[in-house]
């Protein structure tokens, strides 16, 4: 072998190793997420009218057409209000959202960004306990208790999730 091509094969086998070191360095742990909200007592219908209410401004608002459903902690039905034009199909997509958000005590996007990152273990749960995986659920959350949550839907994922968000937001 030509003595001239060992100093670049050195160099060569050490960027290899530099590079392969430096890809296996341990990276920062990802901190837990924020333990769930405790569960509290159920949202009353004087809540419930004052979040789809909020809901209903922020929508009209922004020109959107959305169907609203807020649950109680166990997922049942508190409320629900449907605005004129309305697709058929929001009013079951509102309160799957609502329920998953008040039953797993956390916004139906997680499991929404979970199957876009390829996770769907969840989608084998049972049909009474399968998860939506869709934005628009947020919990509602009053002196850190779960006392319900909120379902949207009617417009693109991210339209229902702001409408959800304020609507939860206005819940004292």
């Amino acid at each position: 072998m030509d003595m001239r091509v060992w100093p670049a094969l050195l160099v060569g086998v050490s960027l290899l190793f530099g590079m392969s070191a430096s890809a296996q360095q341990p990276t920062q742990p990802t901190p837990p997420p924020a333990p769930a909200p405790e569960y509290g007592l159920p949202i009353s219908n004087e809540q419930a009218k004052a979040a789809a209410a909020a809901a209903i401004e922020e929508a009209k608002k922004n020109n959107w057409r959305m169907a609203i459903a807020i649950v109680g902690p166990d997922g049942g039905l508190i409320y629900f209000e449907r605005m004129d034009g309305t697709q058929n199909a929001s009013g079951k997509l509102a309160e799957a959202k609502a329920r998953t958000s008040a039953l797993f005590r956390r916004a139906s996007k997680v499991f929404a960004d979970q199957f876009a990152a390829g996770n769907t273990g969840f989608m084998s749960f049972p049909d009474d306990a399968r998860p939506i995986a869709s934005e628009g659920g947020i919990p509602i959350v009053v002196n850190g208790k779960l006392i319900g949550a909120i379902g949207v839907s009617g417009g693109s994922g991210q339209q229902d999730g702001v409408v959800a968000t304020a609507a939860a937001n206005a819940v004292k």
